[in-house]
């Protein structure tokens, strides 16, 4: 609830609306201005590295936190007051926190249950919800005889089963192998879409979250910091911490001189003319670039050419990384696995187009 007592800033936009929701702890501020929308339907990540808020904001949207200003709404509606129980969400955590004591039909049946639902309408419920989640004859299993997988598919389906509004899943698949968390993030991914779920998950793993959502909402010290398509966040990362987070490591520092319409930039690895790219011609002066390593490849095929000399190659399953010092700048590239790199010690050639290779990050500097 707002300290100040007035209602929130709902909408009549459908599905989940929070706006401008601040938290804090005595002097820790753990959540500033968190303001994004879930369409019904909608798959959205909120990702960002340990302690950005993520856990906070869930619990405010459960109703299991109260925010200190701001709100939380459905179709347009505020929740403030509204109790965790009547919310009509549905909560799955990392640990599935299966009740061992029932077979599998008595856990996906809980939910149902507590909705007074009929016999009939759970036992028809929950067999349409196994075989969703591909557990089909699962229901009389004991729950400690499951796989990992197997438990995480029935702690999903207990979640479905009551057919929540929204669907928050807090890190539900972290406790898992990767092998097996990549293998089940498709399919969860897959089933919420096959039950059109409204869904908000929360991970710090940016490769879960690429995989899995519809848009994504990166947050950063209790801040959301840039909101997007997967495709739209790895292409344009608007600040130095966003590139980093999303694995983009090839920042460098720049100076940046507006002539004839274009910028002309120094960097430690050479000097590159690029159109401006949206922002004003003018801008000149200190920045951090960006070297996409998606855009540069082995060879001496694009206009622009870098040399270094390898520093270290690793096995990826299907690429190699390498690591690259380039006149004491090490900048780090995946080649295909079946590409033949040159070996430790030696020299290669790479090449690109600045003009797609190359971004810049205003007033933001790195060593």
């Amino acid at each position: 609830m707002e300290s100040d007592g007035k209602t929130s800033p709902c909408t009549a936009d459908q599905g989940l609306g929070v706006h401008d929701l601040d938290k804090s702890f005595g002097a820790k501020r753990a959540l500033s201005g968190v303001s994004f929308q879930v369409a019904k339907g909608e798959i959205v990540a909120v990702l960002g590295p340990s302690g950005c808020g993520k856990s906070t904001l869930l619990a405010i949207v459960a109703g299991l936190e109260k925010p200190d200003r701001g709100g939380v709404c459905w179709d347009g509606q505020a929740l403030d007051d509204l109790p965790t129980h009547l919310r009509g969400f549905g909560l799955m955590f990392q640990d599935f926190a299966l009740f061992l004591h029932q077979n599998v039909f008595e856990n996906v049946a809980f939910g149902l249950r507590m909705r007074q639902a009929g016999v009939s309408e759970v036992r028809r419920r929950v067999g349409e919800i196994l075989e969703l989640v591909g557990l089909p004859g699962f229901e009389k299993r004991d729950v400690n005889s499951l796989s990992g997988g197997e438990a995480q598919r029935v702690a999903l389906a207990r979640s479905l089963a009551p057919q929540p509004r929204l669907l928050m899943l807090d890190e539900p698949l972290g406790s898992l192998d990767r092998n097996l968390r990549e293998r089940l993030l498709i399919d969860l991914g897959g089933i919420l879409r096959a039950s059109q779920q409204t869904a908000l998950y929360v991970t710090h793993d940016q490769e879960e979250a690429f995989t899995i959502a519809d848009r994504i909402v990166l947050m950063e010290s209790g801040r959301v910091v840039q909101t997007g398509t997967p495709t739209e966040l790895y292409r344009e990362p608007k600040t130095v911490f966003v590139a980093r987070f999303l694995g983009l490591e090839n920042l460098m520092p720049a100076k940046i001189e507006a002539r004839d319409g274009r910028w002309h930039i120094e960097t430690p690895i050479g000097a590159f003319s690029i159109a401006p790219a949206g922002k004003p011609a003018s801008w000149s002066g200190e920045a951090t670039a960006l070297l996409r390593p998606d855009e540069v490849h082995l060879g001496n095929a694009g206009p622009a050419r870098l040399k270094g000399t390898v520093r270290q190659v690793s096995y990826r399953g299907r690429s190699n990384r390498a690591l690259i010092d380039a006149g004491g700048l090490v900048l780090q590239f995946d080649f295909p696995a079946n590409l033949a790199l040159p070996r430790v010690g030696e020299r290669l050639s790479l090449s690109f187009d600045p003009e797609q290779a190359i971004q810049l990050f205003e007033g933001e500097t790195v060593k």
